[in-house]
């Protein structure tokens, strides 16, 4: 038996080289390689491995097993390296089986690595035959669980197995993976008791009621994986408990990521969908030790449709010259983004909010600068609700110049439809945004007390609302009801609160699609879109809701104008059959007189035969008067876009009543007693001839030069209102400018103006003093044709009072 090599029976090897002569001289391979499949037995044993040439049996033979060539096959004695072919997924998937059988048997053959592996990996690289990604947790080591050797699995970790934080590494990691190392299958493995994932549902199920901000990177985990409990709690209903949920949210979590892998990685989809690649989900038992493959996941085939090419966090930061504009701020001099990417800017806005990374910085010196010399360009008009939970530019993370936001109670087009109609027309035809978002929020007071209205009044008759509120709540009870519709007869009235909130961000939505031309035709193009969302004021996050079910449909719609402007449109002169109108209706009607003004839209000028007839015949009850100046290039009927008998007007040079204080006073005292008219205004105007030369006078005064000796009225009236420049003057200190001045001088002009016609007319003051009458400022801007409104004079109330 000297001179042979024996190896044992029990294992099968990889490669052998046999060396020596045939019999009876016959020719034979110095050097014989037998493959795998072989089994090598000692010399004199009857049996011979197959295709050993012929006469090898009874010559002697020396077998020679180098180290660094011949290894066992069996499993946990052979490493992988680049020089192995790819193993296909499903082979992939029979090893990690096969591995965690023998981890949970406790016959784990993985246990050792010998000098040649190592060398091996190093020499050849790398070949995985499957990309995990695993907990970090210390409990669920990866290649133990799968009894496999070095160069086996790629193994990826973090707190909870997830994609919501550092989803580029992660995503990056994989394609890498996918791509240069040619693995075929990866595996989502989540673990029983996961840590993260019960602090997440605990976190979650305790601040449903009292939402907090994250302040902590670990608070930023966890409430990004709020979104996996919340599902989690759905699924198992509302009796469950703590334990249950998070017990099932950590499979919840397994396939959240899978689909986050899915949604935000073209070259997985692409892989996925040729077949080349499979991504599977499984959960690691603590106790058992055993994996439970849970397979693809539920919305994989939907995901693959998917043409998102890059995570949240790697689109944040390469496109950040676009999202911030080329001066640091979005400027007229930024291209608007296409729809698509506007809506992307948002998602990202609100996931960098919700993990607690925002990126909005204040705004600088020159940043304001460029937003007043190069103008806005808004990405996005959001329709938003005013409830101060609800900010919009924080739960975007948006800075100045981003988003044009109109906003108000219940964001809803059912009051005040015609300036939020025509504000978002200026804003996509003006300013060229692409983009209008319609957000409701949960818990929505509005939503909430027009359920409980809609509820309280089931069966009764309609009652006439008794203030602004009331008719509020009256008119989206329409929603309420649809909302009721749906969801049928059963719901608790939180139930009906809840759905009533998407309910109404369609109906907004639909309004927008059925009133406005303008934004139909350019829908239509393909240059603007119309997107609805909810903001959840429990996690943060914004749920998109995407276009309106109806979108397709009322894309053909033929109105043109909002209910409320038609029917001012084709409503009646004011005449004295009609009532007097409440100041709040008539301060309503200016503004959104004035809006259409400034859009270009006017509807007042048709003024026919039996409209002069009638305020001929019947008489003229204006709804508001107005103190203005003379200027020619403010025309008061113009610039509120009102027929005739709406305004009782009057005008002087400088709007002032420092003279001609009879007639001016007399005028008001029978507008507001005779005509029965509520609601009175001092409009001022911008570049202001009078109050510059005022201003002027007033300057030449201090340098103590004298008015000319035959000034005549026009002097006697810049002397007069010189007291209102010195007024302007001492609030902006002594660096002022004339210009500074004269701008200033406006302002302070109104409010004098109101202040005197106070302190003039008893019968005025006893008016405004019981609410009969309001009194009320602004100054039109000439270059932008809009009215500044000032609201009521400081020293009313102390007028009023003495």
């Amino acid at each position: 038996m000297s001179g042979y090599t024996s190896l044992p029976l029990s294992k099968t090897y990889q490669a052998v080289t046999v060396q020596g002569a045939g019999q009876a001289g016959q020719a034979m391979s110095p050097r014989v390689s037998y493959p795998i499949s072989h089994s090598f037995v000692a010399p004199g044993v009857a049996s011979m491995p197959a295709g050993v040439p012929a006469g090898v049996p009874g010559v002697p033979v020396s077998v020679r097993v180098p180290t660094s060539v011949i290894q066992a096959q069996g499993p946990g004695t052979k490493v992988r390296t680049s020089q192995d072919p790819q193993v296909p997924p499903g082979e992939a998937m029979k090893m990690l089986r096969e591995g965690n059988r023998r981890f949970v048997q406790g016959k784990p053959v993985a246990t050792r690595t010998s000098n040649g592996m190592r060398l091996e990996l190093v020499d050849q690289g790398q070949a995985p035959h499957t990309a995990v990604i695993g907990c970090a947790d210390s409990r669920a080591p990866v290649e133990s669980i799968f009894d496999a050797l070095p160069g086996d699995i790629f193994v990826l970790r973090n707190a909870g197995n997830t994609c919501t934080h550092a989803e580029g590494s992660m995503i990056g990691s994989l394609e890498f993976c996918i791509g240069k190392l040619k693995s075929r299958l990866v595996v989502v493995l989540g673990h029983t008791k996961c840590g993260a994932i019960y602090g997440a549902t605990k976190t979650y199920l305790a601040k449903k009621s009292d939402p907090a901000a994250a302040t902590t990177a670990l608070d930023g985990l966890l409430s990004g994986l709020a979104v996996v409990a919340e599902k989690a709690e759905y699924d198992m209903g509302p009796m469950a408990d703590e334990e249950f949920v998070a017990a099932h949210a950590v499979k919840v979590n397994v396939f959240h990521t899978i689909d986050y892998l899915l949604q935000y990685s073209r070259a997985i989809r692409e892989g996925v969908a040729s077949g080349n690649i499979e991504i599977q989900g499984a959960v690691y038992d603590l106790s058992t030790g055993l994996v439970d493959f849970m397979g693809r996941s539920p919305r994989q085939a939907d995901l693959l449709k998917s043409d998102v090419a890059l995570p949240p966090t790697v689109v944040m930061m390469s496109n950040a010259a676009v999202r911030r504009g080329k001066l640091g701020v979005r400027t007229g001099v930024d291209v608007a983004p296409a729809p698509e990417e506007a809506l992307d800017l948002l998602m990202q806005g609100n996931y960098r909010y919700v993990a607690g990374e925002p990126t909005s910085n204040a705004t600088s010196s020159p940043m304001r600068k460029a937003l007043v010399k190069k103008g806005q360009a808004p990405h996005t008009a959001v329709v938003g609700c005013a409830d101060s939970r609800a900010p919009l530019e924080t739960l975007f993370d948006m800075m100045p110049g981003e988003l044009f936001v109109v906003r108000n109670a219940g964001n809803t087009a059912t009051h005040a439809e015609g300036s939020m109609v025509g504000s978002l027309e200026f804003c996509c035809g003006k300013l060229g945004t692409r983009l209008i978002m319609v957000l409701g929020h949960t818990q929505c007071g509005a939503i909430v007390g027009a359920t409980g209205t809609y509820l309280a009044n089931i069966g009764k008759p309609q009652m006439k609302p008794g203030s602004a509120l009331e008719g509020l709540l009256a008119d989206l009870t329409g929603t309420i009801k649809k909302a009721s519709d749906e969801l049928g007869p059963g719901a608790s009235k939180e139930e009906l609160a809840a759905h009533a909130v998407k309910v109404n961000v369609f109906e907004t939505m639909n309004f927008l699609l059925q009133y406005s031309e303008p934004l139909r035709q350019l829908m239509s193009a393909g240059k603007v879109d119309l997107q609805g969302g909810i903001y959840h004021l429990e996690t943060g996050r914004v749920e998109f809701l995407g276009r309106s079910p109806k979108h397709q449909e009322l894309l053909a719609s033929k109105g043109s104008l909002p209910p409320s402007m038609q029917k001012e449109m084709t409503r009646a002169v004011r005449t004295t059959d009609d009532k007097p109108m409440e100041p709040e209706a008539a301060l309503k009607l200016m503004k959104e007189g004035n809006d259409r003004y400034c859009h270009g839209k006017p509807m007042a000028g048709k003024f026919d035969s039996e409209m002069r007839k009638a305020l001929s015949t019947i008489g003229q009850a204006p709804h508001t008067a107005v103190v203005g100046c003379a200027d020619s290039r403010v025309p008061l009927e113009l610039v509120f876009d009102v027929l005739p008998g709406d305004l009782f007007v009057m005008r002087n040079a400088g709007n002032t009543v420092t003279h001609a204080r009879g007639s001016i006073i007399g005028s008001l005292e029978f507008c507001v007693t005779a005509l029965r008219t509520r609601f009175v205004m001092v409009l001022g105007h911008t570049n202001c001839g009078a109050i510059k030369g005022a201003t002027a006078t007033y300057l030449k005064s201090k340098k103590g030069e004298a008015p000319a000796k035959d000034s005549g009225a026009l002097e006697g009236l810049l002397a007069g209102l010189s007291s209102v420049a010195g007024d302007a003057a001492a609030q902006l200190g002594p660096s002022a400018s004339e210009k500074e001045i004269a701008d200033l001088a406006v302002s302070v002009n109104v409010f004098n103006t109101m202040d005197t016609i106070l302190k003039s007319s008893s019968d005025f003051r006893d008016k405004v003093r019981s609410g009969d009458v309001q009194l009320q400022g602004a100054v039109y801007d000439l270059n932008t044709g809009r009215v500044e409104w000032l609201g009521q004079s400081p020293k009313q109330a102390s007028i009023l009072s003495s």
